[in-house]
């Protein structure tokens, strides 16, 4: 291939999962093709690679993934495929939760730190096709004017729930940057991984924690069993109040098709939650 044309071709970007998948299409346009690995409502903790994956990574230009040991598969499957090109970590340089040893990896669902995700990804297509700086600038600063104003109707609908109504449970520990950003509170019987069962006493404890707090909703996510929650639900009076997205979209005609949407769908289903009447 000579280099005019490899240079005016379409990048052949690989995304670990559907989160990166939805931000690179919507930064990159035209100028991208994208292979995402981890499907919709698919859990990326779990992934088992395909060897589909190491032939669409040896093909690929650029290989974006989460890092933060988000995707703990990974590295070993771009060292299998043998791949030698661009490989971005798309939350290098975010504001990062530590819990000891542990780094949350979930770091997207944090407004200010997708704006990281959202720089590094606009600079390394740049990078791999200056010639469209412009067009990938102007699609980079539509991006963030969309995110800015939902992000600001968010925080006003927010603004009216006392904080000490903002209490939610989950299934799993997801939720930590959007606890950090909003003031809302999660309680998680399930810590970070989701491989891991939620002991007796942790579920016990959260039950404690929901009738001396008067939570009034649980949340299900799309990667999780409802079981544990339909459980503590059905002890506890309190409802479950919908579904979140944590670590990825739902089917595109979802409620949760864009990362934009997801932030809205979550955030709106939360304030509706706080607003229900005690039991």
């Amino acid at each position: 291939m000579n280099t005019v044309s490899a240079n005016e071709s379409s990048i052949r970007v690989v995304t670990s999962f559907s989160i990166l998948e939805d931000l690179v299409n919507k930064l990159g346009g035209e100028h991208v093709v994208v292979a995402n690995l981890v499907a919709r409502n698919q859990d990326a903790h779990t992934y088992q690679p395909k060897p589909s994956d190491a032939v669409a990574i040896a093909k690929a230009d650029l290989v974006v993934f989460n890092g933060l040991a988000f995707e703990g598969w990974i590295t070993r499957l771009i060292k299998n495929s043998g791949y030698k090109n661009k490989q971005l970590i798309a939350s290098d340089g975010v504001n990062a939760i530590r819990n000891g040893e542990e780094v949350d990896p979930h770091a997207w669902q944090s407004f200010d730190n997708i704006r990281v995700y959202i720089q590094n990804i606009t600079h390394t297509l740049i990078t791999l096709r200056p010639q469209h700086t412009d067009e990938f600038t102007q699609r980079q600063q539509q991006y963030l004017n969309s995110l800015n104003t939902l992000e600001n109707n968010l925080l006003k609908e927010l603004a009216d729930i006392p904080e000490n109504k903002r209490i939610v449970v989950t299934s799993h520990d997801a939720f930590g940057y959007l606890e950090r950003e909003f003031n809302i509170r999660f309680l998680a019987p399930l810590g970070l991984s989701i491989e891991i069962e939620a002991s007796a006493q942790d579920v016990a404890n959260v039950i404690d924690q929901i009738r001396e707090q008067n939570v009034k909703a649980l949340f299900v996510e799309n990667i999780n069993s409802p079981r544990l929650l339909e459980r503590i639900a059905s002890e506890t009076n309190a409802v479950i109040g919908g579904r979140l997205y944590s670590d990825a979209l739902s089917d595109v005609d979802g409620p949760a098709g864009t990362y934009l949407n997801m932030m809205q769908h979550n955030i709106s289903s939360l304030i509706s939650a706080f607003n229900l009447p005690s039991h």
